[in-house]
């Protein structure tokens, strides 16, 4: 699903407005009927709303559901704040359906002016600034959505959370309203999938408007997210006369002394993802461990403590490295040697991503087509810090079209960026994941999917999509604050039967 910066989505709407043969006001309609069906199918008959309302088009939003609602027999009343003297056309013109209804419907908040002993259960419902912000709020509209917020009742944002940007992440004082809910239209808004401003739209609901389709698939974007339609896209069904050699041969580099574990996961992802022979190589010290822990799985051995010396992987069809890796001076030769003769691409994570902060000068020599698979913080070791994850995601895109590289940039919202500069956002998974060993597993799944034949952009993608799946099905079963990474690996077989059910 592609992903419009506002300007985009106001030409959408006028493209729309103009093949479909509607006006502003249909389309204005249009929305608020999808809005008040959501809201009606999710709130109680006796619930009562209060719709705070701008001089724009999205306070025209909220005026049209106010008089939906209570045309459908819901206790409802519009506040418009009186921001400017200036309504847009279709505010005004909902405005005066909203009067001629009934006056009492309807009242106006003068400046320096706020709402006060709202009861706990009423709903308020944000119609008060929309995408076409430029701005940081200021003034009495910034003390308004103070106000607003340190109120404790249920909160609806129209579209987007006023006060907030579409596509940036404003500075940290900056007012947003905070909502419970976020009915958007269609697409999402890049500020939406980061940290600094997503935590302000609370739960996410996209509303279809049957926005034009040609404008939609025409028009170019660097964003988008993964649905199922890119997943089915890329997915290569297994034909039944295939054996384990049409899968290829998966090596897992990593592993230390009291770092066995990351190893241990990510080659049992690597199996789960269906690489057809999984071999991991680690330090002696882990030898009985793997052997025991996972008997699919072949092992090699390299060092006493640490692994000191990186071979056999040029009869791998992929390689994994990183996880449980460690710092030990014989290892970072070991990957310094590995780096400077390896050609494949190479799935990168962990320590071998901190050794590369150590010495950037390796950065350059990384193979063409490689997949680094850092955090945030891991991402500052490599290539510096940034002001924002927003920022940090636009550095991202520039390292991996520099170096040719594919950059999975961890978080609630996973990206990855190619080296032609798109980004990928991942919107499922949860902050369950956010546990120990679950970058392992992601590792152990993208260098299993490359075994398959899946080039850097498939595995990239389809990767990241299972493992945030997988994750999303184990927080089904464990909890948020239940879940470990190995529940991640338990459900990535239920997610190859969901992607077979697309099809």
């Amino acid at each position: 699903m592609k992903i419009f910066t506002a300007s985009q989505i106001k030409a959408c709407d006028a493209y729309t407005i103009y093949a479909s043969g509607i006006t502003s006001a249909d389309l204005m309609e249009r929305a608020s009927v999808a809005c008040t069906e959501w809201i009606t199918a999710n709130f109680p008959k006796d619930t009562i709303f209060i719709a705070l309302c701008g001089s724009g088009n999205n306070g025209g939003d909220g005026l049209a559901i106010t008089r939906m609602l209570h045309n459908m027999g819901y206790g409802a009343k519009a506040f418009l704040l009186k921001f400017s003297d200036n309504l847009s056309e279709d505010c005004n013109a909902n405005l005066e359906k909203l009067q001629n209804i009934d006056a009492s419907l309807i009242e106006i908040i003068l400046p320096g002016t706020f709402i006060t002993d709202i009861p706990q259960n009423i709903v308020i419902i944000d119609a008060i600034l929309g995408t076409g912000l430029n701005r940081s709020v200021e003034g009495w509209i910034a003390d308004f959505i103070t106000h607003i917020n340190a109120l404790p009742n249920k909160k609806v944002s129209i579209d987007i959370p006023s006060g907030m940007p579409a596509d940036n992440i404003p500075n940290n004082e900056t007012e947003i309203l905070t909502a419970d809910f976020t009915l958007s239209f269609q697409l999402f808004k890049r500020s939406f999938l980061h940290p600094e401003t997503g935590k302000f739209a609370g739960k996410i609901e996209l509303l279809d408007i049957d926005l034009h389709p040609t404008f939609i698939s025409s028009t170019h974007t660097n964003y988008q997210t993964i649905d199922t339609e890119k997943i089915t896209s890329i997915y290569k069904p297994r034909s039944p006369f295939t054996h384990k050699g049409d899968y290829g041969n998966a090596l897992l580099v990593g592993g230390s002394i009291g770092m066995m574990g990351a190893i241990v996961l990510t080659t049992k992802a690597a199996l789960r993802a269906g690489a057809g022979k999984v071999k991991a190589l680690l330090p002696q010290i882990g030898y009985n461990i793997i052997q025991t822990a996972i008997p699919e799985a072949m092992c090699a051995v390299s060092g006493e403590n640490h692994i000191s010396k990186i071979a056999g992987w040029s009869e791998t069809d992929s390689i994994g490295i990183g996880p449980g890796l460690g710092m030990h001076e014989y290892t970072i030769r070991a990957f310094t040697d590995f780096i400077e003769a390896v050609k494949q691409p190479v799935v990168i994570d962990a320590d071998a991503l901190n050794i590369l902060g150590k010495h950037p000068e390796l950065i350059h020599k990384v193979p063409a087509g490689s997949i680094l698979t850092p955090h945030s913080k891991e991402y500052e070791r490599l290539f510096g810090k940034s002001v924002n994850s927003m920022q940090q995601l636009e550095h991202a895109r520039t390292q991996a079209m520099r170096h040719n590289i594919y950059i999975v940039l961890k978080g609630h919202h996973t990206a990855i960026v190619t080296p032609e500069g798109e980004c990928w956002y991942c919107t499922d998974g949860n902050a369950g994941m956010a546990t120990g060993g679950s970058g392992d597993v992601l590792t152990g799944i993208i260098t299993g999917l490359l075994a398959q034949g899946y080039d850097s952009y498939a595995a990239s993608i389809l990767g990241v999509y299972i493992h945030a799946k997988a994750g999303d099905f184990a927080a089904q079963n464990n909890g948020l604050e239940g879940m470990i990474a190995g529940d991640i690996i338990n459900n990535i077989g239920r997610v190859w039967k969901e992607i077979e059910s697309f099809l």
